[in-house]
């Protein structure tokens, strides 16, 4: 198979379903935080629409997975049926008895209510999730609305979701359904991936296949035309991509070319269409075309986006520290470090714009200007790199000292050092030669913060990760108070997997950093600090 020839361990753009695919852009996740936040609110309906392909199962099946435990589903999968169906499917998805040929609205309506008022009783919710509503018939959509009117004289008992194409939007639109229309509390339309993201949507499911650091199999030209030709629809570019990369191995290439590139695309949309390498310019007709043969086939669990690495690509290149990089690059400077830890310490407070004591070692201050030093150890690179903070390193010299450089940027297989206030480069290999795995970062905490807190706790921590989130998603209501209830426990996860963290639900360490970074309130190990650099005297 063509993906052996690449050093691949799979095919990386197949259609087939695999989760550990997943691609979540920006669209997708704040998508995603929509929904979550519409289940949380209870009762009414929630809308999310987007063209074929453009990642709706995506968003349906990550919903599934991170609805909290006190959540009982309906799914429907087939909406071209009657509203007597409509009711008798909710009632086997819910496991609500019934007789056999049971056609009574009244009475599937009934079972319904009572099923959800037991519900209630036991604190739990319930949600129905329609896809593929688009094909909904006015009279089954009337029906469904009148499943929003069983309540208590408090909430309403029954969530709704209807998820479909853009002709969903044109139909709620109808005076007819104006009613169904005004009791929508969330809408969010999903849309195709932009240029950017389809290059990391590329690049991702090259490296989950096992693709080599540091080698190029589609240039940024490539991923432009990719781009152009397919209109961000991820499930087209993964059958352009797969078509690209068989023609290569076909013509024993090891790169992708514009000769290609312009093969896929009349394979894929047609002899017809013409390419040309500028611009590239497909009609919607066509793209629709080849959505119809490509979803021939496809049920709903068949996504095919994955999700976005948070690890930077500096984290992917580096070699682990004692492992020699096989062509080192050529060290620009020798390592500039401090003699003790306290001067390297303060200078890390300078590059990050932190004022403390003149004089002090402001990690030994109790959270100087309300940031605190943290020490961890890492065995390798990338262990640090998750971190994403300028670093104090603990070094050994060559004569057997003890040393301490000061971190602020890893870019390819470099490390950029600052030392009184310039800046210098070495290669991470003769830098790992020194480094004893100890380092120290500068975070900010919530003042409340004492120790990790999850599911069932209670205090001000609760109610300030929920607002942090809040603000993260651009929400006005938060999804908890000061306990910590389910549907903030499935937004923490869904955070956590977002950012390449261990997806248990315990708010720690690193989830908080992750949650200043989304926040923006603290600088982090990444190529923005060299940019700045000339502020504090530029490099040395």
């Amino acid at each position: 198979m063509y993906y052996q020839y690449f050093g691949l361990n799979e095919a990386p753009f197949s259609i087939a379903v695999n989760p550990r695919y997943l691609f979540m852009s920006a669209r997708h996740r704040e998508a995603l935080a929509h929904l979550l936040y519409g289940v949380g609110e209870g009762g009414g309906f929630i809308l999310l629409t987007g063209e074929v392909g453009t990642g709706k199962t995506t968003i349906n099946r990550s919903l599934l997975d991170q609805l909290p435990e006190n959540i009982d589903l309906a799914l429907v999968l087939n909406p071209a049926v009657n509203a007597t169906e409509l009711l008798a499917t909710v009632c086997d998805e819910l496991g609500i008895d019934y007789e056999p040929g049971e056609t009574s609205l009244k009475r599937l309506t009934d079972k319904i209510h009572h099923f959800l008022l037991a519900n209630h009783a036991r604190h739990r919710n319930t949600v129905l999730l329609i896809d593929e509503a688009q094909h909904l018939k006015f009279d089954v959509l009337e029906q469904i609305r009148l499943l929003t009117n069983l309540e208590t004289n408090t909430e309403k008992l029954l969530q709704i979701i209807l998820v479909g194409q853009p002709e969903l939007q044109q139909l709620l639109a109808k005076p007819e359904l104006r009613q169904l229309s005004q009791r929508i509390t969330a809408r969010y339309q999903l849309k195709p991936l932009d240029q950017e993201e389809t290059e990391s949507y590329i690049r991702h499911r090259l490296q989950v296949a096992g693709f080599p650091a540091g080698q190029e199999l589609f240039s940024s030209k490539i991923t432009k035309g990719i781009y152009r030709a397919s209109n961000g629809v991820p499930r087209i570019i993964n059958v352009l991509c797969d078509r690209m990369l068989l023609g290569a191995y076909g013509k024993n290439r090891n790169k992708i070319d514009d000769e290609l590139l312009k093969q896929a695309v009349t394979e894929v949309f047609g002899e017809e269409t013409e390419v040309s390498s500028s611009p590239w310019s497909y009609g919607f007709a066509a793209v629709a075309g080849c959505l119809v043969v490509v979803m021939l086939g496809l049920g709903w669990w068949q996504w095919t986006q994955d999700r976005a690495p948070v690890v930077t690509e500096a984290a992917i290149a580096v070699e682990k520290r004692f492992t020699p990089a096989p062509e080192p690059l050529p060290v620009q400077q020798a390592v500039r470090w401090y003699s003790d830890p306290g001067s390297a310490v303060a200078e890390l407070f300078k590059r990050l714009a932190l004022a403390y004591p003149p004089g002090t070692n402001p990690c030994l201050e109790t959270r100087a200007d309300s940031y605190h030093c943290e020490g961890q150890t890492a065995e390798t690179w990338q262990e640090l790199i998750a971190f994403n903070r300028p670093a104090v390193l603990e070094l050994v010299t060559h004569s057997r000292l003890y040393a301490y450089a000061v971190l602020v940027a890893i870019d390819g297989q470099e490390a950029w050092l600052s030392h009184h206030g310039r800046l210098n480069r070495i290669s991470l290999q003769q830098l790992g030669e020194l480094w004893t795995g100890e380092f120290t970062f500068v975070w900010r905490p919530a003042s409340d913060y004492q120790q990790p807190f999850a599911l069932g706790d209670r205090g001000p921590m609760v109610l300030w990760l929920a607002s942090r989130f809040a603000e993260i998603d651009g929400q006005e209501k938060l999804l908890s108070g000061e306990k910590f209830n389910p549907a903030l426990a499935a937004r923490v996860k869904i955070f956590q997997r977002e950012n390449a963290l261990a997806d248990d639900g315990v708010v720690g360490l690193k989830t908080l950093l992750k949650v200043n970074e989304a926040l923006g309130l603290e600088k982090t190990l990444d190529n923005t600090v060299i940019l700045d650099h000339t502020l504090t005297g530029g490099a040395g």
